[in-house]
């Protein structure tokens, strides 16, 4: 298995102004403290806060993203932001396919793979998510759902480079509920088996990161899952010092 720098990404969703520039100096202070830090670190705010952010961030080692992308360049499409326009702003990275997205704007796993490649096009890493519902959970189609996601949301060219994966079970997002690292592990597993099928020497390289209620307190237990290169974290982002709690799991 090749060795992978793990990825702690924030995604703030729709929170955060410009006063909220203060957690992103204040965590850059913090890991300014380390010569060499053992996790990439992004935050992926409000698009609105993009360029604010990209300017606070300015020579620390946070790299800062988008939440999401239309998947054409430009044209009539009101209220959208392209891949490109992410990129202008100064993002390195754009989320696809968060389950909100999927269940609050209907999004396919056809739509999510257009934006993917938008974010290729663009040159910026797709972080693309897949997960599966309670109900899906229940009936024991975990494993089902996450493979039909991922063949259906990936597009063909993808690489270590520009795709990242986000395991995200809908049940725990935002709930406070998580599942047992076990349970991460298996579906992490049948991730980067999938991977590996399809992508080849590539697949053993792109990073998987877990998602789903993630904090401090579960950190550090979560992140040691085999096939584990991180986490996509959500509220916890939001301040310097909770999502420095997450980070310090690979201290």
């Amino acid at each position: 298995m090749a060795r992978v720098k793990a990825l702690v990404a924030g995604n703030w969703k729709m929170n955060g102004a410009k006063a909220s520039k203060k957690e992103v100096t204040a965590l850059a202070k913090k890991l300014a403290g380390k010569a060499k830090p053992a996790c990439d670190v992004l935050i992926c705010p409000p698009a609105t806060l993009i360029a604010t952010l990209k300017e606070s961030a300015k020579g620390s080692k946070i790299a800062i993203g988008g939440q999401d992308c239309h998947a054409k360049e430009s044209g009539a499409h009101t209220g959208d932001v392209s891949a490109e326009m992410l990129k202008d702003a100064g993002a390195a990275f754009v989320i696809v396919g968060h389950s909100e997205r999927r269940a609050d704007h209907g999004e396919t796993d056809a739509a999510v793979r257009a934006k993917a490649e938008a974010a290729h096009r663009a040159g910026l890493t797709a972080i693309v998510c897949v997960g599966e519902t309670e109900a899906e959970r229940d009936s024991g189609a975990t494993l089902k759902v996450i493979r039909g996601q991922l063949k259906g949301s990936l597009p063909d060219g993808a690489t270590a480079k520009t795709t990242v994966i986000a395991y995200e079970p809908v049940w725990a997002i935002g709930t406070g509920r998580t599942p047992t690292p076990d349970d991460v592990a298996k579906v992490h597993a049948a991730i980067r088996k999938a991977l590996e099928a399809r992508f080849g020497a590539e697949g053993t390289k792109m990073r998987i990161l877990y998602g789903g209620s993630v904090k401090p307190s579960n950190a550090a237990e979560l992140m040691t899952v085999p096939n584990v290169n991180g986490a996509l974290v959500g509220g916890a982002s939001l301040k310097a010092e909770d999502f420095w709690g997450i980070i310090s799991a690979y201290a």
